[in-house]
């Protein structure tokens, strides 16, 4: 009888290229495919040791000067939303919530041009055209989801949802930036800790918290946040404590970066 050895992942680190968060900066990640065979438990796996998924990559950065971008999650559990977010509930009530699979539409993609325009003008996203839009939704080996909020038959947010085996993970996330006063960024991610929370899920997986970046310091508002750092997950006690400057000898070797990745099956990695 033959047998025949499961593959181990192969990690790969990207070129150089200007960072999208803090201004000077240059970023590089780490990074791996997903394999079709073994894709969710390999997703299930490097989510919890900061990893995120766009299509068919896991990635993680792995920026040669600078360990800015933390990945964050939200403990469900221990999570209560403080005052003004309570109120960004109560205003977004009316909003209807719709769960389907992960299918591109021209709804979806209006939205999501308008979004870019009004907030991300000058993104890595910003010349994305329909076809790459619907190659980001539907390429996708894992259980995902689209979750529409719709206001009178109208679409006013999505987000792309992974479902862990320990949570919900907001891939990406979209709203309409007419509505900005509604906050309907942070009500989409309420809402997910109320889906998991019905789920039984532990956690809602929120991607990288960055100090000192404009565009993801929204995070740290959110109770009962954790944080991975230094190989394990800590609770976010203090922003202010965190920095966002470099230091050349912050980040370790990609070779032993990889070689403390914890594989499904415990095989070590490979670079």
């Amino acid at each position: 009888m033959r047998h025949t050895l499961p593959i181990a992942p192969q990690f790969y680190v990207t070129a150089p290229q200007p960072c999208p968060y803090l201004a000077g900066r240059m970023e590089r990640k780490l990074f791996t495919a997903l394999q079709t065979d073994n894709a969710e438990k390999l997703n299930d796996t490097l989510s919890k040791q900061g990893f995120r998924r766009s299509q068919n990559v896991l990635y993680r950065p792995a920026c040669s000067e600078c360990t800015a971008c933390l990945s964050a999650r939200i403990r469900v559990a221990d999570f209560e939303p403080s005052r003004s977010q309570k109120r960004i509930a109560r205003r977004n009530a009316g909003l209807e919530r719709r769960v389907n699979s992960p299918w591109a539409t021209d709804d979806q993609y209006a939205l999501f041009r308008s979004y870019l325009d009004s907030r991300h003008s000058d993104g890595g996203m910003a010349d994305m055209d329909i076809y790459e839009f619907a190659a980001m939704i539907e390429e996708t080996p894992i259980r995902s989801r689209v979750v529409e909020y719709m206001e009178d038959r109208k679409l006013s947010g999505v987000s792309l949802t992974d479902v862990l085996d320990d949570g919900l993970s907001m891939v990406y996330s979209f709203f309409d930036p007419d509505l900005e006063k509604r906050s309907l960024g942070t009500y989409l991610i309420l809402d997910h800790v109320e889906i998991a929370r019905e789920a039984g899920l532990p956690y809602v997986y929120l991607g990288y918290w960055v100090p000192g970046s404009p565009k993801m310091g929204y995070k740290s508002r959110f109770g009962a946040l954790e944080i991975f750092r230094g190989g394990r997950w800590e609770e976010l006690t203090d922003p202010d404590n965190f920095a966002s400057d470099a230091h050349p000898l912050a980040v370790d070797p990609i070779a032993e970066q990889v070689a403390r990745i914890q594989l499904p099956d415990s095989r070590p990695a490979k670079g």
